[in-house]
């Protein structure tokens, strides 16, 4: 983790030019507010007593946003996964003001200096949040998972729960989570293997607040028990995937394989980096044989992750079988709906058929609409968190000109080759022809400019 120095607040002021350059909500209308207000003393009036069934949630440490809570246990030679989520329709109406708000965002935004919520903060983290106050009204989805790792959802109800605990991924001892977790996550792990998923979760940059209110930027570790949590959501959304798609309605998160073009590039990258790829092994055959312990071969996990023609939402169409392909399946987004709108959808129509009743027709129409706004809500969330990314490399190395650093090449495209510094978190373009994945350089640092959140580097020669 690399301390941000930020004496003159250049990188405070740098955080609100992005909240300007790209319209982060500042707040919510007043009349979206008192609509919250209002809908947060809802009483629950649909759902059954499931309060006996020891629910917790896991997330960091910070979260107060909590989307779902989680319960285990075995059944015969299965395990039952009990995933309570929020029940933000039960807050929310069609075309109320908290909707119509929460169709114009259509995500939450996190930047490091303050999230701008999808929901007022009455309602994702007050009453519709999962915190260990109090019951609290939730959808749970209840998954079978065999010894295989294959999942059925077996139901889906409205309930009313109680958390008993608020885990963190920071600190959770594996004697606060049910016994079977680990083996739960362990059968999901084994069942993507058998699919030929791809899934690929290298660490990531991240400018993160600090306890004495700076902030730093560093490659986030993620924790065993994020992993493990990450398995969970899977097997629920892989479940109500599988009931949708049986009842030809929907709303799919879908991905391409890469195409031919990409798998090219992807050869010649495994070429550079001196791992064999025999010409007859297809790609997901190939991507299943690496191991993410060997850096070459993370590296050229990662290249495989960003060959991808990337993730996007359709609605269920009988021209189109879903498919995710880094899943290996078909694939929804049901288990953050504080979080995501389009989410709150999906759990109304599981919800729907897992139960025998038409889905509602706002329901229906929203699939059809809801690809465009979660695609431009999510094209701006990469926008800001790159923007953000940007400025903290720009001000950690201002004044810091003409001095040389040590670099890899992380990965070369058709914008030419990105590299990471190594003993920085700090990963940028570079001009260097004939840079391969894998290349060692040195590198001199000709401009570091934080109002434009830019860096300019120049090769000066080879890695040792």
């Amino acid at each position: 983790m690399k301390a941000v120095l930020d004496p003159d607040c250049v990188l405070a002021h740098g955080l609100a030019a992005i909240r300007s350059q790209y319209q982060v909500p500042p707040a919510f209308p007043q009349p979206v507010l008192e609509a919250a207000e209002i809908a947060a003393r809802r009483i629950p009036g649909e759902h059954v007593d499931r309060t006996d069934i020891p629910f917790v949630t896991l997330d960091p440490a910070s979260a107060t946003d909590l989307d779902q809570a989680l319960a285990i246990e075995t059944s015969g030679n299965d395990l039952l996964l009990r995933y309570a989520i929020a029940d933000v329709a039960w807050f929310v109406t069609d075309g109320d003001p908290v909707d119509a708000e929460a169709w114009r965002r259509g995500t939450t935004l996190y930047l490091p200096d303050g999230k701008a919520s999808l929901y007022p903060p009455v309602l994702s983290e007050g009453a519709a949040s999962l915190l260990p106050d109090g019951p609290r009204p939730a959808v749970i989805f209840t998954v079978r998972v065999a010894p295989d790792g294959a999942v059925k959802l077996e139901e889906a109800e409205r309930a009313l729960v109680r958390s008993r605990a608020k885990l963190a991924y920071e600190t959770v001892a594996d004697s606060e989570l049910p016994p079977q977790f680990a083996e739960l996550a362990r059968r999901i792990a084994l069942a993507e293997a058998a699919r030929g998923a791809s899934r690929v979760d290298p660490p990531e940059q991240e400018v993160a607040r600090r306890s004495n209110g700076g902030y730093a930027l560093a490659f986030r570790a993620r924790h065993p028990s994020e992993d493990q949590n990450a398995a969970l959501s899977l097997a629920a959304n892989l479940a109500i995937a599988e009931v949708l798609q049986a009842h030809h309605t929907g709303l799919f998160r879908v991905m391409a394989e890469p195409d031919a073009a990409a798998v090219a590039r992807l050869r010649n990258s495994a070429r550079a980096f001196g791992i064999a790829w025999p010409e007859a092994l297809p790609l997901e055959r190939f991507r299943d044989g690496l191991d993410a312990a060997d850096p070459h071969q993370a590296a050229l996990m990662l290249a495989i992750r960003r060959a991808g023609q990337g993730a996007s939402y359709a609605p269920w169409s009988a021209d189109a079988a879903p498919w995710h392909a880094a899943v290996a399946a078909p694939y929804v987004h049901a288990t953050a709906p504080l979080r995501r709108l389009a989410d709150r959808y999906v759990i109304r129509a599981t919800l729907a058929v897992m139960n025998g009743q038409p889905v509602p027709g706002a329901v229906s129409d929203a699939f059809a609409r809801l690809p465009k706004v979660m695609g431009r809500a999510d094209a701006l969330g990469g926008q800001i968190d790159r923007a953000v990314i940007d400025l903290a490399e720009a001000v950690i190395l201002d004044g810091r000109e003409g001095e040389t650093f040590a670099a890899v090449v992380t990965d070369v495209d058709m914008r030419g080759a990105r590299m990471q510094l190594s003993d920085l978190p700090v990963v940028t373009r570079i001009d260097a022809p004939g840079a391969a994945p894998g290349t060692a350089l040195q590198v001199k640092l000709v401009d570091a400019d934080p109002a434009k959140r830019a860096l300019q580097f120049e090769a000066v020669g080879g890695g040792a």
